[in-house]
């Protein structure tokens, strides 16, 4: 799956993320995760629903400036995502 350079569970852009991405288990880099969901080949929440994704999202999203419709746009495209 083409990852278009998104955290396929968050779908931010991994270059946003500040440590550049998640870790896998053998501690390279993922290049599919960010750091906020992945590390050490293991998601933070692994139960986490699509919903409860998409409401976090939002969430972040409107704490950065962006308005309620535009968060709201963007979370509907996670279900698009790897996870």
């Amino acid at each position: 799956m083409k990852t278009n350079g998104k955290c396929q569970s968050c779908g931010m852009p991994l270059k946003s993320d500040p440590k550049g991405g998640g870790t896998n288990s053998d501690g390279t880099l993922s290049q599919e995760y960010c750091s906020f969901f992945y590390s050490d080949g293991k998601f933070f929440n692994p139960g986490m629903t699509i919903d409860q994704m998409k409401a976090l999202v939002v969430e972040k999203l409107r704490e950065k400036g962006f308005p309620k419709f535009v968060a709201n746009v963007f979370a509907s495209g996670l279900k698009r995502l790897k996870r």
